[in-house]
């Protein structure tokens, strides 16, 4: 095989199955069916969540003293 050949696969069936590929996602990620999965996952952060954080979040934390970019002292 050249590159000719591998060329011309690449610009018709291979740009056909990843633009299928994409649709196909693009439906699977939206069908019907996925609001519970994609509610539950966007809430997912708050799962353990009992109370509202302290008003002072900083309480019992030093204050961060590195300066340096490369993030050694």
């Amino acid at each position: 095989m050249n590159y000719h050949i591998l060329r011309e696969i690449a610009d018709s069936w291979v740009l056909l199955a990843l633009f299928i590929f994409f649709v196909g996602t693009w439906f699977w990620a939206f069908r019907p069916g996925s609001k519970p999965v994609h509610d539950d996952a966007a809430n997912v952060v708050f799962r353990h969540e009992d109370a509202p954080a302290p008003e002072d979040e900083s309480a019992g934390r030093k204050p961060d003293t590195n300066f340096d970019p490369e993030g050694q002292s």
